[in-house]
């Protein structure tokens, strides 16, 4: 499937192909402050951006790289620097509607106050780095 999406302000516009439906859910310490909460976020198989100019990059890993705008500020994406591999975040598309949780990941750091219903996998930090072979964040 594809989808578009933009930022707040309009600034950064996006077309994403091959996008999941599923979305991965994070509770890690950078993705709650990055995004002010959970972290709700859809791999895709390539995107499209346009006004370039406006995304900032900010490398919070050795492996992974965040994208916003720098305008308004709206988190746009994770993007894993090998293999090349953007993760977009939901509410930067223009229709969420197709949307449903997947997973949740980093579980042992959410906070006490609020939970996300359904049944799907939610792995520990610890659980979830041993998936990966030691990457992270």
């Amino acid at each position: 499937m594809n989808a578009s999406g933009r930022c707040l302000c309009g600034a950064v516009t996006f077309t994403a192909r091959d996008v999941e439906r599923g979305l991965h859910v994070c509770h890690c310490s950078m993705c709650r402050r990055w995004t002010g909460g959970p972290s709700f976020s859809t791999h895709v198989g390539g995107v499209v951006f346009e006004g370039d100019e406006h995304i900032a990059r900010f490398q919070s890993s050795d492996w992974a790289e965040r994208g916003f705008c720098k305008r308004c500020g709206t988190s746009l994406f994770y993007r894993l620097v090998e293999p090349d591999q953007y993760i977009l975040h939901m509410g930067s598309f223009d229709d969420p509607s197709f949307f449903s949780v997947e997973s949740e990941i980093y579980v042992d750091g959410k906070p006490p106050g609020y939970e996300i219903g359904g049944e799907h996998p939610r792995l520990t930090e610890a659980e979830f780095l041993a998936s990966l072979g030691g990457q992270g964040d």
